[in-house]
């Protein structure tokens, strides 16, 4: 039992050099890589989904969604900068909580972050298929579309995440600059559908408000209503987590997280709001829900064929930003475990040339690709976000313990109002944990089974291994 409780350190003085990562990014990478993480799928295609079960109401989801983030990214604020190493929730959770709680949140967060880059992928795909239609290059449907959604391989999305590992082995600086100018490309186009769609507000669109009430009925096992859509475009605000896997390759960490993780949920916020009232205003939410390209499909229905044609031109080239994050951030996570010895060990090498850890980016990427080629985006942004809630309540939880256990500890940046915003973020959580479908929840717990026989299984072949012969 004292095994399975017992706590890391966070120094870092005794890995070997293979094993360390290198310092080379400072806030300035880090709002874009928050806000290119934060801002994609969620707003390019999950505002149609959203609409479906929510209708205008969709609006008070997010900024449900986007209330129970800001308590979260807060929490992280602080105690990222109080562990300034790589690992994000499961390293937090593995000092402050123990082995077996931080293992439970890492098998959690491999959810996540897998299903989040398969999912923006798949999206991806949706836009970039679109885009060749409206120039007159049509795919067949078997390799543009997964199992599920019709086809047999999604080989664009294959393609894209393909793409964005092979970018992110060549160097962590190197593909934050990247990150950075296509952060500018997204937010630019997203402007010019606000310029263009604003003229053409109708207050009669909002009518009724919410169609499907607050809290909603479950329908065929999908909850409707403002929270049910709520727990679904959840998965539009999170990704400020991401940041908080880069604590080890942060020039100034104590500095330049809570910058990162305040800075991009504050912008993130901001761009969402508007541009929902603007798609809402321009369209009934019944001509749009549930559309793959739902920003494209209402500025065609405004007679603006050229302006969705550069909305999806944007959205292919920037959409890739938030693959750029989530791998960024599994691989740094997987990286960690394997560091840690929760995983194979031949996988925590860091390359000499580029300072990556180039064999866990490229397994990484293999499972990713897997699963963004054969799933479709409805079912799996919903398992994505089951993972992101646990690790939200593990960090939430974390921020409580080490207040209560170290409060002497020098904290750069403190959490205001921790036994409030702590609270908050775990209540909210366990609510819209509570509004996800039935089978994602089921599934979340046979994700866990799996994960604890997993974790015992290994720790009896570590044990078996060190035995002396």
């Amino acid at each position: 039992m004292t095994s399975l409780m017992r706590r890391r350190s966070v120094s870092l003085d005794d890995l070997a050099a293979h094993h360390r990562l290198t310092p080379t990014l400072s806030w300035r990478h880090l709002i874009p890589l928050g806000v290119g993480a934060i801002v994609g799928t969620g707003i390019y295609t999950l505002i149609g989904v959203g609409a479906n079960l929510a209708g205008p109401g969709v609006i008070l989801s997010f900024l449900i969604a986007g209330a129970v983030c800001a308590c979260a990214a807060l929490a992280y604020a602080e105690v990222a900068t109080l562990i300034p190493v790589s690992g994000s929730a499961y390293t937090y959770s593995y000092v402050a909580l123990g082995e077996i709680v931080a293992w439970v949140i890492g098998w959690s967060l491999i959810l996540e972050y897998s299903l989040v880059v398969s999912a923006v992928a798949v999206g991806w795909s949706g836009y970039a298929v679109g885009f060749l239609g409206a120039i007159g290059v049509h795919l067949p449907a078997a390799v543009s579309a997964g199992l599920w959604a019709g086809g047999v391989i999604n080989l664009p999305a294959i393609a894209i995440i393909a793409a964005v590992a092979g970018l992110l082995m060549l160097g962590t600086r190197e593909s934050a600059s990247v990150n950075a100018v296509l952060v500018v490309v997204k937010i630019a186009a997203l402007a010019l559908f606000i310029a263009v769609a604003a003229p053409h507000f109708n207050a009669a669109n909002f009518h009724p408000f919410m169609p499907y009430g607050f809290a909603g009925a479950s329908v065929g096992g999908v909850r409707h209503g403002v929270m049910g859509a709520a727990a679904i475009i959840f998965f539009a605000f999170y990704g400020f987590d991401a940041i908080s896997t880069a604590a080890e390759e942060t020039k100034r960490p104590g500095r330049d997280l809570p910058i990162g993780i305040v800075g991009s949920m504050i912008v993130c916020a901001l761009i969402y709001v508007a541009v929902a009232a603007a798609a809402i205003g321009a369209m009934p939410t019944a001509r749009f829900a549930a559309s793959p390209e739902p920003l494209a499909l209402i500025l065609r229905g405004l007679n603006q064929g050229g302006v969705a044609i550069a909305i999806g031109v944007a959205a292919v080239i920037a959409l890739p930003t938030v693959i750029l994050a989530f791998l960024y951030g599994q691989s740094r996570i997987f990286f960690v475990m394997a560091r840690d010895g929760l995983l194979p060990a031949a996988l925590a090498e860091v390359s000499p040339r580029t300072g990556t850890p180039i064999r866990m980016t490229l397994a990484t990427a293999v499972v990713v690709g897997v699963l963004a080629g054969l799933a479709p985006l409805d079912q799996i942004a919903s398992l994505a976000n089951a993972g992101t809630l646990a690790a939200f309540i593990a960090v939430a939880a974390c921020l409580l313990v080490l207040r209560r256990r170290d409060p002497g500890a020098t904290r750069v940046y403190r959490t205001p109002a921790a036994w409030i915003v702590g609270p908050a973020a775990i209540a909210g959580c366990l609510y819209l944990f509570a509004n996800l479908q039935l089978k994602t929840q089921v599934f979340f717990a046979i994700w866990n089974v799996i994960g604890l026989a997993c974790y015992f299984a290994w720790r009896q072949a570590v044990a078996l291994r060190a035995r002396p012969a």
